[in-house]
């Protein structure tokens, strides 16, 4: 790998306290720290996700266009699933502490916590990953769309996307 950086700048970062910087907050049990070469400059080709779940929490269903993902599991147990897009199926894998799941570029996915007080360290090959949310895809695509396109009652595929009024990051919603 080549680097641009200029390793005698005065501007030089080589530290960062990733607890000082959210990326999504849904309550303090439920949240996501992030880590790109925004916040160090000379962290290269890497980013990361430091992030925080309670039971039956979830990551919603995403993808990464120009990063693969490491899912490692730091405390707790998750469940990372994705979707083959080769073979059309459905990988669920369970993980622990000290063990990690992969999920390839492009590829649909997603996490749920198995307990409470799951730490998940999700780490990029891309400096900063672009990230396409579900929940965007569903709400931006107007529900006429989505019923002709896949046969749907178009006022129940209407009422049933109405809740969906932003990004979700952490579903579900609370109540």
């Amino acid at each position: 790998m080549i680097s641009y950086m200029d390793f005698t700048s005065p501007d030089v970062q080589f530290h960062f306290d990733v607890n000082n910087n959210p990326f999504f907050v849904k309550n303090n049990h439920n949240f996501i720290n992030v880590l790109s070469v925004r916040e160090l400059n000379t962290l290269g080709r890497v980013s990361l996700l430091d992030i925080f779940l309670s039971r039956s929490n979830v990551i919603e269903p995403h993808t990464h266009q120009n990063a693969s993902e490491l899912v490692y599991c730091i405390s707790g147990a998750a469940v990372v699933s994705l979707v083959n897009p080769f073979t059309k199926q459905l990988i669920n894998i369970p993980i622990t502490p000290g063990q990690v799941a992969n999920v390839p570029q492009g590829w649909w996915h997603y996490e749920i916590a198995t307990v409470d007080a799951t730490h998940l360290l999700a780490i990029f090959d891309a400096p900063i990953p672009e990230f396409i949310p579900g929940s965007d895809v569903l709400r931006l695509t107007p529900p006429e769309v989505l019923a002709y396109t896949y046969g749907l009652n178009e006022s129940a595929t209407r009422k049933a996307l109405s809740a969906l009024t932003r990004t979700v990051v952490i579903g579900p919603p609370e109540p």
